[in-house]
C-alpha cells in the first residue's frame, strides 16, 4: 500500500482552513497533513447486490483529525505537529467503500445521499485507532461492523476487526502514520472478505 502524503498547496489549504497557517514574521508551522491508502482485496465472481457504506461512528477522541497516540491504559495524547487530511470518520468511509467499489464484486457501493437502491447497509464503529507507545510503539486498528439488511432492518451478521503494525523507519510522524496505514489495510481486506461472504 502506497501511504499518501499531503504536500506545498494542498497543506497549506488544509491549514489555512483549520486556522493554522503561517503568519508573515512567525506563527504556528503548518501541521504534518495525512491520508490513508485503500487496499486492493481480492473475491471472487459478481453480483447485482448494491452496498451502503455509511459513516463510521466514533468517541469524540476519534471523531477529530487528530492522530491518537495511547500513552497508557487510560490516557492519550495526539501526534504533535500531524493532523488527518479530514475527520478520521470520513476518511475511513471513503476508502472503504474504495475497497469495495475496487472488487467489482457489488453493482453497486455508494454512500448516503447517492441515490443507490440499497439492498445491503455496511455499518461501522471505529473502537481504536492508535499508535500504542506503552507497547513498543505498535499501531492498532478496531473496527466493529455490522452488515444491516436495507430490505427488512434486520442485522445479517456483526463482528469486530482487530490489526496491528509495529512503527518501524526510525520513528517519527511519517513512522507513525505508515504502521497506522498497514494496520488499517489488514483491517479493511478482512472486513471487506467477510462482507462478501456473508451477504
Amino acid at each position: 500500500m502506497k501511504l499518501i502524503r499531503v504536500h506545498a498547496g494542498a497543506l497549506l489549504l488544509v491549514a489555512v482552513l483549520a486556522g493554522c497557517a503561517v503568519l508573515p514574521g512567525g506563527g504556528p508551522a503548518p501541521l504534518d497533513t495525512f491520508d490513508l491508502s485503500t487496499p486492493s482485496v481480492q473475491t471472487g465472481g459478481q453480483s447485482k447486490r448494491q452496498i451502503l457504506v455509511t459513516q463510521p461512528v466514533a468517541l469524540k477522541a476519534l471523531d477529530s483529525q487528530n492522530i491518537v497516540i495511547k500513552t497508557g491504559q487510560r490516557s492519550i495524547q495526539y501526534l504533535k505537529g500531524a493532523q488527518w487530511a479530514d475527520r478520521l470518520p470520513v476518511i475511513v468511509q471513503a476508502r472503504l467503500a474504495e475497497a469495495f467499489q475496487r472488487t467489482g464484486r457489488f453493482a453497486g457501493v455508494g454512500r448516503p445521499g447517492e441515490g443507490l437502491a440499497i439492498d445491503y447497509q455496511v455499518i461501522t464503529e471505529i473502537r481504536a485507532f492508535e499508535v500504542r507507545a506503552e507497547k513498543g510503539q505498535e499501531a492498532y486498528v478496531e473496527l466493529y461492523v455490522r452488515i444491516l439488511n436495507d430490505r427488512n432492518g434486520e442485522v445479517r451478521a456483526s463482528r469486530s476487526f482487530q490489526a496491528s503494525a509495529p512503527v518501524s523507519g526510525g520513528g517519527g510522524n511519517s513512522a507513525y502514520v505508515a504502521a497506522l496505514d498497514r494496520a488499517f489495510g489488514q483491517a479493511v481486506g478482512e472486513i471487506v472478505r467477510w462482507s462478501d461472504s456473508t451477504i
